[in-house]
């Protein structure tokens, strides 16, 4: 693939690895880190490099990640999730990029990923290992699509909850689901969901979307009439394939892109 570089995370080279697709016309100095959704049982590569493509035709140059998936469970996850952030930080100017303008991108289980590094704040075994991990981890913007929001409810998605906790699932459900954990240091937000998703409730959305509004933490999101779960750029759906300008228009807003 044109335009690509893939770096481990860790000295490792056998590690969680991180591929940069690097814009052909840059036209902003933000970038977003890419997380695939799957349940986390797998990493569906049309949300991470699909995505990855379409940003860079905006001018953005962005990074996807291959985190780790069940059998691995939590904090694995999210430890891969936050070094993901974290060397993008500290590679910052070798990117071209602003290191204050680092969203986190993700659908379905992918965006539970990307909430959980936009709320979560407790340390978890394995940080603190290096340079990188003196750098922050919380995301400047998060863009969730169609998201795993709550782990804990009747409208959770189950598998989600069961790949990512395993037998601590009741345990942690609740501590791991950003409705409930969201704070004041939330990041701003775009976030889409279809109403009749069949998979994922829509609302998971609308709780998330409650909770950001009661913190007054800035919001901006869709909720489009209908279409299956797992659309990604939903070329299938016009309609709805729309989210990808609103976004645009999202990202301009905010100053990770130029007019």
């Amino acid at each position: 693939m044109k335009n690509t570089t893939v770096f481990p995370l860790w000295d490792d080279p056998n590690s969680t690895k991180i591929c940069f697709y690097e814009a052909s016309d840059k036209r902003g100095d933000g970038t977003v880190v890419i997380f695939a959704g799957g349940g986390y049982k797998m990493r569906a590569d049309y949300e991470e490099s699909d995505y990855a493509l379409r940003l860079n035709e905006f001018g953005l140059h962005v990074f996807t990640v291959d985190y780790r998936v069940a059998p691995d469970r939590f904090p694995l996850p999210l430890l891969d999730a936050r070094r993901a952030v974290r060397f993008v930080r500290k590679n910052a100017e070798r990117f071209g990029i602003d290191p204050s303008k680092v969203a986190v991108m993700g659908s379905s289980a992918g965006g539970h990923l990307a909430a959980l590094l936009s709320t979560y704040r407790a340390p978890i075994e394995g940080e603190g290992v290096d340079e990188t991990d003196t750098f922050d981890c919380s995301p400047d913007a998060e863009i969730l699509c169609y998201p795993v929001i709550t782990l804990s409810e009747d409208h959770r998605h189950k598998w989600s909850a069961i790949n990512l906790l395993g037998e601590r699932e009741k345990e942690l459900a609740a501590a791991l689901s950003p409705d409930l954990i969201a704070d004041e240091k939330t990041p701003r937000t775009f976030l889409w969901h279809t109403a009749n998703d069949e998979l994922v409730p829509v609302k998971n959305s609308i709780r998330f979307v409650e909770r950001l509004t009661s913190l007054g933490v800035p919001v901006e999101y869709h909720i489009f009439p209908d279409g299956r779960h797992g659309l990604g750029l939903a070329k299938e759906n016009p309609y709805v394939a729309r989210w990808t300008e609103l976004l645009r228009g999202w990202l301009i807003a905010n100053g990770w892109l130029e007019e």
